[in-house]
C-alpha cells in the first residue's frame, strides 16, 4: 500500500527495511504498526475537521499499551469497553476525566471501578442506573454518566450496523425519556448522550445523514433531560478501503457537516462538546501483520504458500470476522515487492483448517521459504480480535515503531 515507502524491492516499516525489522523483533509472525502513520492520520483528521470537534480513539481497535500510549498524546480522549480497556488507558496516561466507558453487559465490579476511577460511563439499560445510585453513595463519589441511545434509524451502508431496531447496544430511544427520569432521582451526574450508528462506512454522504440525525435526536431527548447537555458522542463510522473497487473516504464534506452542526451547537447545546469516536479509521492503515513462508507446495496445479501465521493471528484476514463473502486482504511479498515474476499464488497458515486462508489465489511475487508475506490494513481488529490459543499454536508479537 501506497502509505508504506518500498526501497530495493522491500517494504520500510518505520523508517527500517523489512527484513530487519523482522531480525529485531526476533520471531515471525508479529504485527508492526508505524508512529508516523498515527500521527500523520490524527493530523489529516485535525485539518479537515472543523476546531471544537473533539477527537475520541475507540481503544477496542487496537489495545495493545503502546499504541494506546501513543494516541492517548495526540487524541483528545479515550474510549473503552471493558475494565481491562480501563486499566490499560490509564495505566498509559489517558486524563480519566476524558475517558468513557461502554458495552452492554457491564459487570458490577466493572461498575464500581469506573466510578472509582471517574471515568464517564455510558448507559446501556436501567439497571446499570439501579445499581450505580448505591455504587455511588457508597463510594461518596457520584458517577458522570452519560446514555447510550439505540436511535430508530441506522448508518446506511455500513460494514456493522450497531443502532436501529433491535440491538443490544444502547437504550431503546423511546424509553430513554424513563431512563432520563431516574438518573435525576437516582443522584447521578448526567453529562450527555452517545448515539453510534455503524462502522466501517466509505460514503461520507451517510455518514453525515447519520450525524445529522444524531444531533436532531440528541437535541429533543435533551429536553427532558435532568441537566443540560455537556457532551454528545456523535459516534465515528469512518471507513477504510480493503478491497479493489473500494474508494477513500472523502473527509471534506464530514468536516463541512460537522462544522454546521457545531454552529448550530453553539446555541441549541452552549455547554456540550461534540465529540467523533473513531478507531479502525486512526490505526487501522498504519498496521501490517508480518507472517514467513515455511513451506511451498504445488497441489493440483495451485501453489501454496504454507506460512507460520494464520486466522489465529489474523482472524479478519481469513475472511471470518463479519465478512459474509470473503474476500482478500491487500497481500504482498514484502521483501519481493517489485519482483517481476509473479504468480497466482494461496497464503495459508498451519493450522489444520481450511478457514486458515490469508490469501486466496492472488497475484504475487514468486515467493520460497523465508520471504515474508505481508498483509496490509492490519493495524485495527488483529491480534486481540483473533483466537490465539487456537490448536495451541504460539502467540504473535506486537511492534510500535
Amino acid at each position: 500500500m501506497s502509505q508504506f515507502p518500498v526501497i530495493g524491492g522491500e517494504l520500510q516499516v518505520g523508517g527500517m527495511a523489512l527484513t530487519r525489522l523482522a531480525q529485531r523483533v526476533g520471531q515471525t509472525p508479529f504485527y508492526a504498526y508505524d508512529r508516523g502513520l498515527l500521527r500523520d492520520r490524527v493530523g489529516e483528521l485535525r485539518r479537515a475537521l472543523p476546531d471544537g470537534i473533539e477527537l475520541h480513539y475507540a481503544m477496542k481497535a487496537n489495545p495493545m499499551p503502546a499504541v494506546v500510549g501513543f494516541m492517548a498524546g495526540l487524541v483528545d480522549g479515550i474510549d473503552v469497553a471493558s475494565a481491562g480497556e480501563l486499566r490499560v488507558a490509564l495505566d498509559a496516561g489517558a486524563d480519566p476525566r476524558h475517558v468513557s466507558f461502554a458495552g452492554p453487559g457491564k459487570r458490577d465490579l466493572e461498575l464500581h471501578q469506573a466510578v472509582a476511577s471517574g471515568v464517564l460511563i455510558n448507559l446501556e439499560s436501567m439497571r446499570e442506573v439501579r445499581l450505580l445510585g448505591p455504587i455511588s453513595q457508597a463510594l461518596g463519589l457520584p458517577a458522570r454518566v452519560a446514555v447510550r441511545v439505540n436511535p430508530d434509524f441506522e448508518l446506511k451502508g455500513s460494514g456493522m450496523k450497531m443502532g436501529g431496531g433491535p440491538k443490544q447496544f444502547g437504550v431503546d430511544v423511546e424509553h430513554v425519556p424513563e431512563l432520563l427520569s431516574h438518573i435525576g432521582q437516582s443522584g447521578l451526574v448526567f453529562e450527555g448522550f452517545h448515539l453510534f450508528a455503524g462502522s466501517q462506512n466509505l460514503r461520507a454522504d451517510a455518514i453525515c445523514d447519520a450525524q445529522q440525525k444524531a444531533y436532531a435526536l440528541a437535541l429533543r431527548l435533551a429536553e427532558m433531560a435532568p441537566d443540560p447537555v455537556r457532551f454528545l458522542n456523535l459516534g465515528g463510522g469512518f471507513g477504510i478501503p480493503y478491497f479493489p473497487g473500494e474508494q477513500r473516504l472523502d473527509l471534506t464534506p464530514i468536516g463541512d457537516n460537522l462544522a454546521g452542526l457545531l454552529h448550530r451547537a453553539r446555541a441549541d447545546m452552549p455547554q456540550a462538546k461534540l465529540v467523533i469516536e473513531l478507531g479502525r479509521y486512526l490505526v487501522g492503515e498504519a498496521g501490517l501483520y508480518v507472517c514467513r513462508v515455511i513451506d511451498r507446495k504445488l497441489s493440483r496445479g495451485q501453489v501454496f504458500l504454507v506460512t507460520d501465521g494464520g486466522l489465529h493471528h489474523h482472524l479478519s484476514a481469513s475472511g471470518n470476522f463479519g465478512q459474509v463473502v470473503r474476500k482478500n486482504y491487500p497481500v504482498t511479498i514484502g521483501n519481493k515487492v517489485d519482483a517481476q515474476e509473479r504468480e497466482a499464488t494461496s497464503v495459508v497458515g498451519p493450522l489444520c483448517t481450511p478457514l486458515d486462508l490469508l490469501a486466496d489465489r492472488m497475484d504475487l511475487a514468486v515467493a520460497e521459504p523465508g520471504d515474508l508475506v505481508v498483509v496490509f490494513q492490519s493495524g485495527a481488529y488483529g491480534a486481540s480480535a483473533s483466537p490465539q490459543g487456537f490448536l495451541g499454536h504460539p502467540p504473535c508479537i506486537e511492534v510500535l515503531v
